[in-house]
């Protein structure tokens, strides 16, 4: 791998823990918004915790994009797939 294609792929694994991050923070603050304004406005009723729930599991696929499954998602991995398919093919 020469040293521009690692430059790009690690700038691409870069920008994706930015955005999940940035993500992350807008969850934060828009989520704590939410709940003074549920409190302020209608404190007999809580549905702020929808929002939050539902965006929480947005949260954790991006997460799990980001964090757990990168490896298995990027380009080397397909490639490696292919290797090993015609390895098979030439048994």
């Amino acid at each position: 791998m020469s040293e521009d294609e690692l430059y790009r792929k690690a700038e691409k694994r870069v920008d994706e823990k930015i955005g999940f991050y940035r993500h992350l923070y807008s969850f934060i603050g828009v989520n704590v918004l939410f709940f003074i304004m549920n409190i302020v406005f209608s404190p007999g009723e809580w549905w702020f915790y929808w929002v939050t729930a539902f965006w929480s599991i947005g949260l954790l696929i991006h997460f799990l994009k980001t964090f757990v499954f990168s490896k298995k998602l990027d380009e080397d991995y397909r490639d490696r797939m292919i290797e090993k398919e015609m390895e098979k093919m030439k048994r």
